[in-house]
């Protein structure tokens, strides 16, 4: 079976910086998938860890394209290649009261990272966590959690990408769109 993905999302990877914090704004559930593969990939091309932090069903969907590419998925994960964790479980371990403990999300991050770090001198992360705060009403604690995760990757040195489905801002509004674009480096998708 071909990708869908088109060769432009390929070459925005290709050439992403080593801190960069990108997010992609999805109408379509496959063009996102495409992306995030089209992320991994580079990535794991590249001899760099990456680091999965997704809902079920995109964990589910991305291991399914992965072995379809012919990654082994198991054995990536052995080899600390491919640390892929639940989204709503990382969140349980560094939210309190609605809002992100910035300690605790520090050592949740630095235990990923340090899972990586000892064989891959270069690593990369996707996030989940706040689409889910955003669907959550917690606009505020994602604002904060997307700034952590800025500041994390700029310090760490490696590029970033989360996603958000546009309907999760249907009921915030425009402004609050532009808010999230503005907390990036790079936009796919138009706000």
């Amino acid at each position: 079976m071909e990708p869908r993905h088109s060769e432009a999302i390929e070459e925005f990877w290709q050439h992403t910086s080593h801190c960069e914090h990108s997010v992609q704004i999805y109408d379509d559930e496959e063009l996102f998938l495409d992306t995030l593969e089209s992320f991994v990939l580079a990535g794991l091309q590249q001899d760099e860890a990456v680091i999965i932090i997704a809902t079920p069903p995109h964990r589910a969907a991305l291991a399914a394209r992965l072995e379809r590419q012919g990654i082994d998925v198991a054995a990536a994960a052995m080899r600390r290649q491919l640390i892929v964790r639940d989204a709503q479980a990382c969140l349980a371990r560094f939210m309190f009261d609605g809002w992100p403990a910035e300690a605790r999300f520090h050592a949740m991050v630095e235990e990923l990272v340090g899972q990586a770090r000892p064989r891959y001198q270069k690593m990369r992360a996707f996030g989940e966590m706040v689409g889910i705060l955003w669907e959550a009403g917690l606009y505020r604690a994602t604002m904060r959690l997307e700034h952590l995760w800025t500041e994390l990757c700029k310090r760490e040195s490696f590029p970033l990408f989360c996603a958000y489905p546009r309907l999760q801002f249907e009921n915030a509004g425009q402004q609050a769109c532009r808010e999230v674009c503005q907390a990036h480096d790079r936009v796919l998708g138009s706000p």
